[in-house]
C-alpha cells in the first residue's frame, strides 16, 4: 500500500518514548505518533495511553523529505457529533430587573456597613 498524507491505516506500536510512540505500518515502515497527537486530552505520559504491541488506527499527517512519517491517533478518530444546543428554561428564571434591584440593595447594605466600620475606626483614635 502506498503511503500518502491523509491515509488512515492500522499499525502496531513498536516503541514508546517520552515524546511519542513509534508505530510499524504495513510494508514494514515505521512512523512516529507525537505525544500531542496521542489523545484529545493532555498527555503527560504516553504509557498512560499506549503500550508496545497495541494495534492502533493512525492518520498519516506528514512525510518529510527524509522519509520520516508523522502520524496521529487523535486525527484518525471520527469527530463526535456536536451536542444539540441547550434550551434555557425561562419559566423559573428571575427577571433581570429583580436581579438588578437585589444587587443594588445588597451593594448599598455592604457600603453602609463599610462606612460605619470606617467611621468607627476614625472616632476611636
Amino acid at each position: 500500500m502506498e503511503l500518502a498524507v491523509g491515509n488512515i491505516i492500522e499499525g502496531t506500536v513498536t516503541g514508546i518514548t517520552k515524546f511519542g510512540a513509534f508505530v510499524e505500518l504495513p510494508g514494514g515502515v515505521t512512523g512516529l505518533v507525537h505525544i500531542s497527537e496521542v489523545a484529545d486530552a493532555y498527555v503527560k505520559d504516553v504509557k498512560d495511553y499506549l503500550k508496545e504491541a497495541d494495534k492502533v488506527t493512525v492518520k498519516v499527517v506528514n512525510i518529510d523529505e527524509k522519509g520520516k512519517i508523522g502520524l496521529s491517533i487523535k486525527q484518525a478518530r471520527p469527530k463526535p457529533a456536536a451536542p444539540p444546543p441547550q434550551q434555557r428554561n425561562f419559566k423559573n428564571e428571575v427577571p433581570f430587573e429583580d436581579k438588578l434591584s437585589k444587587f443594588l440593595k445588597d451593594s448599598n447594605e455592604k457600603l453602609t456597613a463599610l462606612k460605619r466600620h470606617q467611621e468607627g475606626k476614625k472616632s476611636g483614635r
